[in-house]
């Protein structure tokens, strides 16, 4: 299991590992004693340069997070487009091919927002299964009608069918897209490191001072992780384009 797409669970290992590593370069102090006069420039700029690093691995992590959400986003507007598109392609599909599209149209659009809103992990294979016998069924459908009547006007509905498929795919790729453990663990180890000299460099055990830091970066980590996660997060792409061509294909 991968702690950091839990937001909140990342929160407090973060925050846990961080006040730790300041009491513990603390201890160190006492242990081997103060830097000396003659070092103390020297400690003040690898000090800097490390706060500066882990700020700048912040920047470069939140900006990854940011993108991605933004990716989300966009493929839900262009999956919601690819399925209204297809929903007026229908009308050129042979009489009975035509509605039963819509239909399966209908019936996979409320699939897709179901797809966007459902945490539970139960319920979310279930819609994916049903997701993919409905693909199956549109495709058919529309393979079905171009095999019988293999006109220009019929291979236009089923580039629109291929679209709406592929929207789908993009989506669930941008969703599987997430920042790698990898470069978590070593902004954390960076983290770490940081909180380290600052307990080293602590003059006295002053408990609220030692947790700023560690509090600070791990709400940073918190609001990476948050919006890195699709689902689990607080901050989730919200299918509105979806919604509102669901109302709009309504019966009025």
């Amino acid at each position: 299991m991968n702690p950091f797409q839990y937001p909140l669970l990342a929160f407090v290992l973060a925050f846990l590992t961080q006040w730790l590593s300041a009491q513990m370069g603390y201890r160190l102090r006492k242990i081997t004693g103060a830097v000396p006069e003659s070092d103390q420039g020297d400690f003040g700029i690898v000090q800097a340069a490390t706060l500066t690093l882990l700020g700048l691995i912040i920047g470069f992590s939140f900006s990854m997070a940011i993108s991605r959400y933004d990716q989300r986003k966009n493929y839900e507007e262009a999956e919601a487009n690819a399925i209204g598109t297809e929903y007026v392609r229908a009308d050129s599909l042979p009489a009975g091919d035509d509605v039963r599209v819509r239909e399966l149209l209908k019936n996979y659009l409320d699939l897709r927002v179901l797809s966007y809103v459902t945490r539970d992990a139960a319920r979310l294979r279930k819609i994916g299964a049903d997701t993919a016998v409905a693909q199956e069924e549109l495709w058919s459908t529309v393979e079905r009608a171009a095999a019988v009547r293999p006109t220009p006007v019929i291979a236009l509905a089923v580039s629109g069918m291929n679209d709406v498929l592929n929207s789908q795919g993009y989506t669930q790729a941008a969703w599987w897209n997430t920042i790698p453990t990898s470069a978590w663990i070593l902004m954390t180890a960076i983290a770490i490191c940081c909180n380290l000299l600052i307990g080293y460099s602590a003059h006295r055990r002053d408990w609220v001072l030692m947790s700023i830091l560690p509090l600070v970066i791990s709400i940073s980590f918190f609001l990476i992780a948050d919006i890195d996660s699709p689902r689990r997060g607080i901050i989730r792409v919200v299918p509105q384009n979806l919604r509102a061509l669901s109302q709009s294909l309504q019966p009025r």
